[in-house]
């Protein structure tokens, strides 16, 4: 390593990775973080859970200390110690240290920045009124700890429906507090598509959750020892407590004012090997602009793994190494009250922005093996490239299981492979961990089938319903329950006795429950010269389709 001395700002995931990395790599550099905090290497993304007593010891967020870096790693960590700016022309920077109020400097010969990224707080009146907080750190969740037990409190606001929000939301609830959830955009978890995202609102409504979407907070007053909030239709709530969960925006002060580059997003802008245009300075972690591996557009992903990665490929690329950061595809994972919902790749809504060709389907396998006791549904949408079938993302929500399929799709997706590769996938089985073809093979074999005019699919939203004919193949009791209006229903086991009465000279639209039914009808209807198409997802997907429109 020619890069003997290696100063790291900021000590959470890609600080904390990068120091201990460079270590592996090199044992005579001089390695120290920088820290403006009171902690180094904390679990942040366990702080919710911190906040609602499910994680009961503090201790346990500490993924590493100051003791533990010195004696394993020999790097010295130095807490309370902001820095103030760089000196790129001398390679030194500025620090103080808060508990001393020293200002000192520091050379380097290799420079890492990984100051993460702050909660987003708008400027709106009120904001900054007694018992609204954010969630970053673990003096935030000792903060909103003391809240709770001193001021009892009984009803909270959550502003914001991503991660944070709903688990705030769920932590919250645990603890016995009544929530209001609040959130600008149409739906929660913005990265997914609406529909997919309709068992969320279920569960948090059996829980005694309200929601509210499509309306943004305009104004926060005190109203005595509570808060009151008001949305932009107008709309007020009362709370003792209020969590913004509104996002993040990334720490650059210190880059901006050292005149390093950063991106439209407002990120540093790195290449490959996480290096800024400074070569002797690196950046990691949440405040540093990605290439999306989907789409090749630049983008900010918060999210623990990447920024771990990327510390890592800093400390190979300081150590002379030539490894490459290949990108984000934003897999992630959010489970509220036993619901699991996961995500990689890009969403529909992110490839219609982009003008990206993409196919879909949709599922509802279950996570095992039906003759097994316990097996539990797992709604799955996968999308993918109509030219060679590859994998564009993947989406699935469900009580078991659903993290696995991501992850099986995740790597897929990274290594390029194809709808036709899912489909031959050889994946553990037995009967209470999944089937002898796993809902990832259904998932490649419905997308195959389509691609290759086996069993072509078609959508709920992109159906001609004047020229077509629409078939439900279900029961007759499963018809008489729920139906799409205008819809003939004959039973897949009286189908081949009752083909006189389809026509042969317009599409024929099958759906069933889920859409296996559907699929048998379809080939079969194929195979006697129809014109067959199934309603991918089934009946299902329609109504998560619908009560999507009408969540707003």
């Amino acid at each position: 390593m020619t890069q003997k001395r290696i100063l790291i700002v900021g000590g959470v995931a890609g600080g904390a990775s990068c120091a201990a990395r460079s270590r592996r790599l090199c044992e005579d550099a001089e390695i120290i973080i920088f820290d403006r905090g009171p902690f180094v290497s904390f679990a942040n993304c366990g702080l919710p859970y911190y906040v609602g007593d499910v994680i009961t010891d503090e201790k346990k967020l500490l993924v590493a200390n100051t003791d533990l870096f010195k004696q394993r790693f020999n790097i010295e960590v130095r807490l309370l110690n902001e820095v103030l700016s760089i000196d790129r022309e001398n390679r030194q920077i500025t620090v103080k240290d808060l508990e001393k109020d020293k200002v000192y400097t520091e050379s380097y010969d290799a420079l890492v920045l990984s100051p993460g990224a702050s909660p987003i707080r708008p400027p709106l009146p009120g904001i900054d009124l007694p018992g609204i907080f954010a969630l970053r750190t673990i003096p935030d969740s000792r903060r909103i700890r003391a809240w709770i037990q001193e001021h009892q409190v009984q009803q909270a606001v959550i502003v914001g429906g991503g991660f944070i929000g709903l688990e705030m939301t769920e932590n919250l609830v645990h603890r016995g507090i009544s929530v209001t959830l609040l959130e600008r955009l149409p739906q929660v978890m913005p990265p997914l598509d609406p529909e997919m995202v309709v068992p969320i609102y279920d569960r948090l409504k059996s829980h005694g959750v309200q929601v509210n979407l499509g309306d943004g907070v305009t104004r926060f007053e005190a109203e005595g020892d509570r808060l009151q909030i008001t949305t932009e239709s107008g709309q007020q709530y009362g709370a003792d407590l209020v969590i913004l969960a509104i996002g993040v925006r990334p720490e650059t002060k210190l880059a901006q004012d050292a005149g390093l580059d950063l991106g439209d997003r407002g990120g540093f802008r790195v290449n490959e090997q996480m290096q800024t245009n400074d070569p002797h300075i690196w950046a990691v972690g949440d405040a540093v602009e990605v290439q999306d591996y989907v789409t090749g557009e630049w983008t900010l992903i918060p999210l623990a793994g990447p920024a771990n990665r990327q510390g890592r490929i800093a400390a190979d690329a300081i150590a002379g190494r030539d490894m490459k950061f290949r990108g984000v595809q934003g897999t992630s994972v959010c489970g509220i009250f036993d619901l699991v919902v996961a995500s990689t790749g890009a969403s529909e809504k992110t490839l219609k922005r982009l003008n990206i060709p993409y196919e879909k389907i949709y599922l509802h396998p279950g996570h095992h093996v039906g003759y097994f006791p316990g097996a539990k549904p797992i709604d799955m949408k996968l999308l993918f490239s109509p030219d060679d079938g590859r994998i564009l993302g993947a989406q699935a929500a469900g009580s078991q299981g659903v993290e696995k399929r991501i992850d099986v799709i995740a790597m897929a997706l990274q290594r390029h492979a194809t709808v036709f590769d899912l489909e031959e996938a050889e994946l553990c089985y037995a009967p209470q961990f999944g089937a002898a073809k796993d809902p990832v093979n259904f998932a490649g074999a419905i997308a195959a089938n389509h691609l290759r005019g086996d069993a072509p699919v078609v959508q709920w939203d992109a159906v001609d319903w004047d020229r077509g004919f629409l078939l439900d193949v279900r029961e007759k009791g499963e018809f008489e329950a729920g139906y799409v209006s205008g819809a003939i229903n004959i039973p897949l086991g009286q189908l081949r006795d009752r083909l006189e009465e389809l026509p042969q000279d317009r599409d024929i639209y099958v759906y069933c429950q889920v859409g296996q039914r559907a699929y048998y009808a379809t080939r079969a209807l194929r195979l006697n010269h129809y014109p067959a198409f199934n309603l991918t997802g089934g009946f299902k997907t329609h109504n998560s389709v619908k009560n999507a429109e009408n969540t707003v």
